[in-house]
């Protein structure tokens, strides 16, 4: 599969999510940074949700190691790659599984999700609007989101920078809602400015490095330094 070299434009013009395999291309070694980041403050011992996402994918990669989990699921993904291991415990919610990602949605699955209380949630976002507003394309992807960040007691949300560049139409949440925040690079100037008045900790899994540029408005090439 191969990934159109405008990268950015997607990201910005698409209204629709990109196809599922897809996105696991776009911002790969910053998702894989973002997942073992996220992964290492998730203790041992412990329940959590993981919902659905690319993102929240890698962190359940990241956890195989872990002992004494119970993960609660409606990404038959994160299940997948979770299930073989003998120390970590799998619920998956019931539902009507989305083809396109292996999501479980409907009223069955948030049913599920509404009977625990969990130590911690890993949820990701489609896009994060300038005024902290957490986005998603699928409504009913949303409400499940919704109920596993009322059912958490500790919600880490994790998203890379390119989620900053694009758009959504439902809302999810809001930024204050979560109390860590675990990205590839440094926010954006005003969503920092909201995460740090909502005392949400941002952790950078990559902070060393530098912020991409903008693409140019027009294919024309880059002068020399």
């Amino acid at each position: 599969m191969t990934i159109p070299r405008r990268q950015s434009e997607i990201v910005k013009l698409a209204r629709e999510n990109l196809a599922y395999a897809a996105r696991r291309f776009v911002a790969a070694a910053e998702k894989r940074a973002i997942g073992a980041a996220a992964a290492a403050l998730v203790p041992n011992g412990c329940s959590l949700f993981i919902n659905i996402g690319t993102t929240t994918e890698e962190v359940a990669r990241a956890l195989s190691s872990h002992e004494g989990l119970l993960v609660i699921t409606n990404n038959l993904n994160v299940a997948m790659l979770l299930y073989p291991h003998p120390h970590i415990e799998v619920i998956v919610a019931g539902g009507t599984v989305r083809r396109a990602d292996g999501a479980v949605v409907g009223q069955e699955s948030n049913n599920l999700i509404q009977q625990f209380k969990v130590d911690y949630a890993v949820v990701g976002a489609s896009a994060i609007d300038e005024d902290g507003a957490l986005l998603d394309f699928d409504y009913r992807e949303v409400q499940a989101a919704q109920a596993i960040i009322a059912n958490a007691r500790h919600v880490i949300l994790v998203a890379d920078s390119t989620k900053f560049r694009r758009t959504a139409p439902v809302r999810i949440g809001h930024i204050s809602q979560v109390q860590t925040f675990v990205t590839d690079r440094g926010l954006p100037a005003r969503v920092a400015k909201i995460a740090q008045d909502c005392s949400v900790t941002i952790i950078e899994a990559m902070d060393k490095v530098p912020h991409p540029p903008e693409e140019p408005s027009q294919d024309y090439p880059q002068a020399a330094s």
